[in-house]
């Protein structure tokens, strides 16, 4: 795999699908994959496991070349991996146009010290994904969420998101992504401290009659 301005990725073309070479390609470092999508045939392929595990880490935005032997250099995007047992054991890979929106999950990068949780509150996230559309060459890696702001009780939601240029959310503004919760201890501390005033509220009642 290089880096230029696109990375690449060398890819061979499958022509053996047995539960058996499969295993084999696995033993010796490779990964079954196939590419799909653009109104083309679909082409079995494996690729370097190492190689396309650094990709893993963009996400799913990432273009990049995919160097398919008779087909030349294709555009594509990992649209999902498979796994088995924990390991990967195949790959799909969306051939893409550079001129044409596509759809795409993009993790969220939540940034910041919640001011909240200074005053013991506790950070917790509810989504660590978003589907987002646009160009190939616009689709950034990672979706930024300050939560630094955020107080006991507040909530992050879509709508708090600072999108780039180009690229449409598909998710409901008032999607909550991050809140800021009481602890369980202290909850339950302020609710045993409600309900003592409430017994006390009642004997003095009960007293004064």
């Amino acid at each position: 795999m290089s880096k230029g301005n696109t990375v690449q990725l060398q890819a061979n073309v499958r022509d053996e699908f047995t539960r058996g070479s499969r295993r084999e390609l696995r033993e010796n470092g490779g990964i079954p994959g196939v590419v799909y999508g653009g109104g083309e045939e679909s082409i079995p392929v494996a690729v370097d496991f190492k190689d396309t595990a650094k990709l893993f880490h963009t996400g799913r935005s990432e273009v990049f070349q995919l160097d398919i032997p008779g087909s030349g250099k294709v555009p594509v995007l990992i649209k999902d991996i498979q796994k088995r047992r924990g390991h990967v054991s195949h790959i799909d890979f969306l051939r893409i146009s550079m001129s044409k929106p596509v759809r795409v999950t993009i993790p969220i990068d939540y940034q910041g010290t919640a001011a909240g949780t200074k005053s013991g509150g506790i950070l917790q996230t509810q989504v660590t994904e978003i589907e987002v559309e646009g160009l190939p060459g616009d689709l950034p890696s990672v979706l930024e969420a300050d939560v630094s702001a955020l107080e006991i009780g507040d909530k992050l939601t879509v709508a708090d998101i600072k999108v780039p240029e180009g690229i449409t959310l598909h998710a409901s503004e008032e999607e909550i992504l991050a809140t800021i919760m009481v602890p369980r201890a202290v909850e339950a501390a302020e609710a045993e401290d409600g309900s003592e005033a409430g017994e006390d509220k009642t004997e003095e009642t009960a007293e004064e009659s």
